[in-house]
């Protein structure tokens, strides 16, 4: 309040001196007059430039401590003071203790926190006015509300603020994500009056509207929940990078353009990157964001900015070139081919397979992220139906239901352009599925993948299940007996889903490589975990190395990079090296069909006993490894175990290591009734003359004549 006084009086002033100049007939000269204009227009182009401050200043209302509140007025000085929250009709002017007493007990008190930020509540005209009973707005009050730290938006409810904080958390935004890189200037403004945001994620800038997070209102949607799927794509990519130099690859759905940027800055000359989308907006924001980190759009009319903000002048040389284009995906794909292809639709992606496998290279891959959970899932049968003509029910192993279904969708896409898949990896999390396939050329690879889409044999009452076989009747194919001790149907047939396996250890260990080059911290305990589950082993020692990566079988097929053949001298196997100049050698080899990792997990939750105390997961892994099993955690199910073993081999270890709840009960009750029985003394144990009354009566009642 006070600077704001200081303001208007200073502005007073100045236009007191202006007038009186005007008057004495006194003018500034000539090139006073260009000196001052050119200021006042350079002063406007940075307000027009300059985000609004919605994003870098906070409301006064939102304090570190109670003393930053109470410096909003100065209460050591004399006279009667405002409160600095509060109207004047609320809360008239005061002395300092009252003012004091009036910001601890009224805005203080009740006050929200978050991240160390205290959001004391409001009493200013920020909110509409509250209609009164008649209706009349004008007659209305307002309403005392809680300024966000995050988004600005005001709520009125404590309890709604702690909700909407909640919802804020669960997003993984903070108050750094979207006012913490305000520094950034942007050189023009957001659409309707809104600011943009910069967000940070893999050394790469982004900027996005203030209502990203809602797709349905947003062209720019922008996903924080997706982290881990943008850098499994990444490390992916890295790896089919060593192989083939530079490759093309296509990020179909770019929205802001962030994962294709991430490729294009850390992967640099090794990759050529393309970016469609459909919408102007979301093009528009790509460049932009292709700007602020310093990449040349591949056909634009201007390069990146240098430091002075001059679009035309760039002074800073660009680290890797982009091409981005309007253009709806499927016609892109149709019309160009591609090593490399993600595909991110919001939804279901099954509408973009065909034209995917259209004009892939052989030994390219595609990546399909799919978000249709309610469908995916079972929680919507009518739908998955109609998208992926698989028929499935709600089991304990319904994210790998998931994946295998996506899978299956893929392999007959691919079969309908005369090719073949090889299943590189497959993660199912809470709100994605990632499917990571390799393309194979040749009628006889798409007959090899169309054999491995088969149904599944699933038992609704104990949920054990078997892939039904090539020919086989559906009668005594379940090892269980619940179909001849229950009435009724017990079985039921799911799919056609993806029998073969879903990940491939080779490709997962130079996943993990460059991850740990590119320091991705993140994934890189999922992506150990992925790798244990490749091998269905509770191994825990991983090799980085080089001479690790030298031979990698991925499926049958082995890969060897550039890199890797330089490195490793003389081929161990005796065989002959050729094509060291095209940088990989693909020979097939016949598939151990004994290294595949068995189909689905049980959950140890699921088929526990009722009455027994079940031994640790890690113990139990041990104890199905000591009876000959093969096991290994899952990354589907954090209580599921993945083992070559039947249900009822399962039932039974579980069974043979679990341990009564009552034992111990029982024991300590014993041990604490005995130490009452010794010291009681002799007159305790006389019945009491009640006790006695009620004994008689009980006898009486019962051999009285009926």
């Amino acid at each position: 309040m006070a600077e704001l006084k200081e303001a208007d009086a200073a502005q007073l002033h100045q236009e007191d001196v202006d007038i009186k100049r005007g008057e004495d007939g006194d003018e500034p000269p000539a090139g006073d007059k260009a000196a001052e204009q050119a200021v006042k227009i350079e002063a406007a182009a940075d307000s027009d430039a300059r985000p609004s401050t919605t994003t870098s200043e906070r409301h006064v209302s939102i304090q570190n401590k109670l003393e930053g509140l109470e410096m909003l007025v100065d209460l050591n000085g004399a006279g009667r003071k405002s409160c600095p929250l509060c109207p004047e009709e609320k809360f008239k002017a005061c002395y300092s203790h009252k003012l004091r007493r009036h910001l601890q007990n009224l805005h203080w008190k009740v006050y929200v926190e978050f991240e160390g930020q205290r959001m004391c509540i409001c009493h200013l005209p920020c909110r509409n006015l509250k209609p009164s009973l008649s209706g009349d707005q004008a007659s209305g009050r307002h309403v005392a509300h809680y300024h966000c730290v995050v988004c600005s938006v005001t709520i009125a409810r404590k309890t709604d603020m702690i909700s909407h904080l909640k919802r804020h958390v669960n997003k993984g935004e903070t108050e750094a994500s979207y006012s913490g890189s305000s520094d950034v200037t942007l050189e023009e403004p957001a659409p309707s009056g809104q600011a943009y945001e910069i967000m940070k994620e893999l050394g790469t800038n982004v900027q996005l509207l203030p209502n990203h997070t809602t797709p349905q209102k947003s062209d720019t949607y922008f996903n924080r929940k997706m982290k881990t799927n943008r850098q499994l794509v990444f490390c992916s990519l890295a790896v089919l990078a060593e192989e083939r130099n530079p490759l093309e690859c296509l990020d179909a759905f770019g929205a802001t353009g962030i994962m294709g940027l991430q490729w294009a800055k850390h992967l640099r000359g090794a990759v050529k990157v393309t970016i469609t989308d459909i919408s102007d907006t979301c093009v528009k924001m790509i460049k932009e964001n292709c700007e602020l980190n310093n990449i040349r759009v591949d056909g634009g009319s201007r390069g990146p900015r240098g430091p002075d903000g001059v679009g035309g002048e760039a002074k800073v040389a660009p680290n890797a070139t982009v091409e981005v284009a309007k253009m709806d995906a499927n016609v892109i794909m149709h019309l160009r081919p591609f090593d490399y292809i993600h595909l991110d639709p919001y939804g279901t992606a099954v509408n973009y397979l065909d034209a995917a496998f259209r004009n892939v290279r052989n030994l390219g891959i595609i990546s399909v992220t799919s978000t249709d959970t309610g469908s995916l899932y079972s929680k919507s049968p009518n739908v998955t139906l109609r998208h992926y003509g698989c028929h499935v029910v709600r089991t304990e192993y319904y994210k790998e239901l998931a994946a295998r279904m996506i899978v299956a969708t893929v392999a007959r896409a691919a079969a309908r352009c005369n090719k073949g898949i090889e299943v590189l990896l497959a993660v199912a999390l809470e709100h994605f599925v990632l499917v990571v396939v390799r393309v194979l050329r040749g009628p006889t690879q798409a007959d090899e993948s169309a054999k491995k889409l088969r149904k599944l044999v699933h038992c609704q009452w104990c949920e054990e299940r078997v892939f039904l076989k090539l020919g086989n009747m559906v009668d005594d194919t379940l090892p269980c007996n619940c179909h001849g001790s229950l009435p009724g149907k017990t079985a039921v047939q799911l799919g056609p889903l993806w029998c073969g396996p879903l990940f491939n250890t080779g490709f997962l260990r130079r996943m993990l490589s460059a991850a740990v080059q590119h320091s991705m911290d993140d994934i890189q305990p999922l992506v150990k975990t992925l790798i244990c589950e490749s091998e269905c082993t509770t191994l825990k020692s991983l090799v980085h190395g080089a001479s690790a990566l030298s031979n990698q079988v991925e499926c049958g097929v082995v890969i060897k990079t550039l890199q890797s053949g330089e490195e490793s001298g003389p081929d161990q196997s005796g065989k002959r090296k050729t094509g060291d100049e095209s940088g990989n050698v693909v020979k097939k080899l016949k598939s151990d069909a004994s290294l595949e990792h068995p189909p689905f997990y049980y959950s140890i939750h699921r088929h526990s006993i009722r009455g027994m105390n079940m031994p640790k997961l890690n113990k139990f892994l041990q104890y199905l490894t000591e009876a000959g099993f093969r096991v290994s955690r899952t990354h589907f199910d954090p209580t599921g175990v993945r083992t070559d073993a039947t249900l009822e081999q399962f039932k039974s270890v579980l069974t043979k290591y679990s341990v009564p709840t009552y034992t111990t009960a029982t024991a300590a009750q014993t041990s604490v009734s005995t130490e009452k029985r010794t010291v009681r003394t002799a007159d305790e144990l006389k019945p009491e003359p009640q006790a006695e009354l009620c004994c008689w009566l009980r006898f009486t009642c019962s051999h009285a004549p009926q």
